[in-house]
């Protein structure tokens, strides 16, 4: 996120899209109890709005989103076996898509032993236990390779028409990084009084919460500067058992998050096709294997075609998160609200929903060129 915006853009940026992103999901904790009833699906809150049509393209938007985040998750969960095996072997014999292979499958029977995600349960301890044990490996390491190192280049590369394109691509990266456009289903089970539980989890999501995430990346990009890679873990030096332990927990922690972004996709293909009952009944066992297993393999493929992360990130961000955070959100509070707001908060929120509509679309060009200029570079398959 910091090599195409520099020192100035980056800091700047990531705290904008912090407050950005916070406003938006605010404004859709505000609706969850629109109209006398919850809704804890986003899909329903829109069509509850807006009618079946909105319904149907909010469900395709998520579904898209929500693809594109599994997709990030499985070549994350690749790139950290990888970044194991190279510790201990310096050959070619196992390439990038070989452990996105074995990521997949890993995910896949995860997937078939957690039935839904109430059934998560302990797994979302050992979520936040393993993203804690990353990050701070990850800061110890950056922060000790930047004191050794000598002093990094940190210009924004490329030519003055490839740093435009890739500017406005971070900044899709940037929304990518804070956003899910799931809140609803997230909170889904969250205690009354719910709006107000919905902001206080909200509030300290978007200050404690992303403190680990600065220090990683402000640390990794003062150590490394523009030759900084995707995957961070790439970059850093130390003992062996640190960079293995950071790895394995970004691999364990990648599966279980997958599950829960996934878990949408689940339920409405579980209650599509009437499965109810235990969730180890013959049926509905060789359900989840036969579906799940299906969703996965495509997705997995599609991991290991094309394993730009990066690329992943801001198309995503482009295509999904502006429309599903920043764009609905603002018409939906604008449209339920209407007879409340003067004319001054109707005025901004039209301003915002003009803004990020601009942003979205030119995102999405800088994004269709990236992955065009790195499909070009970088062979199908490609060991990265």
């Amino acid at each position: 996120m910091m090599v195409p915006l520099g020192w100035i853009g980056g800091v700047v940026g990531l705290i904008l899209a912090t407050a950005i992103s916070l406003y938006s999901n605010a404004l859709i904790a505000m609706l969850h109890e629109f109209g006398g009833q919850r809704h804890i699906r986003y899909k329903d809150l829109a069509g509850y709005i807006y009618g079946k049509k909105v319904y149907s393209l909010t469900w395709a938007l998520q579904s898209v989103n929500l693809f594109m985040i599994n997709t990030g998750y499985i070549i994350l969960a690749g790139s950290a076996l990888k970044g194991i095996y190279v510790l201990f072997r310096d050959d070619d014999q196992m390439k990038l898509p070989y452990f996105i292979a074995i990521a997949g499958c890993v995910c896949a029977m995860f997937a078939i032993c957690i039935p839904h995600l109430s059934a998560l349960g302990i797994w979302l301890g050992f979520s936040t236990v393993f993203s804690l044990v990353y990050f701070v490996i990850a800061f110890v390491l950056t922060l000790r390779d930047g004191i050794k190192s000598p002093a990094q280049d940190y210009s924004i590369p490329g030519t003055p028409t490839s740093k435009i394109f890739t500017t406005i691509g971070a900044t899709a990266n940037l929304v990518f990084a804070f956003n899910t456009g799931m809140l609803p289903e997230i909170q889904a089970t969250i205690r009354q009084p719910v709006v107000k539980n919905m902001m206080k989890a909200l509030y300290f999501q978007f200050t404690v919460g992303v403190v680990p995430l600065y220090l990683v990346t402000f640390t990794g990009y003062w150590a490394y500067g523009s030759s900084t890679v995707t995957y961070l873990l790439n970059n850093v030096n130390g003992p062996v058992w640190m960079k293995v332990m950071a790895n394995i927990t970004a691999f364990l922690q990648s599966v279980i998050a997958l599950h829960i972004f996934a878990s949408p996709m689940y339920e409405y293909l579980d209650t599509k096709h009437g499965i109810k009952g235990s969730a180890m009944a013959f049926k509905n066992l060789s359900f989840r294997v036969m579906v799940r297993g299906s969703y996965l393999t495509l997705t997995t493929f599609i991991s290991a075609l094309l394993p730009f992360l990066g690329d992943f990130m801001s198309l995503t961000g482009a295509i999904c998160t502006f429309p599903l955070t920043f764009i609905l959100a603002n018409h939906m509070y604008l449209v339920a609200n209407e007879n409340k707001l003067t004319t001054i908060q109707k005025l901004w929120h039209w301003l915002n929903i003009c803004f990020f509509s601009i942003m979205s679309v030119a995102a999405t060009i800088a994004a269709v060129r990236l992955v065009v200029l790195d499909s070009k570079t970088y062979h199908v398959f490609a060991d990265l």
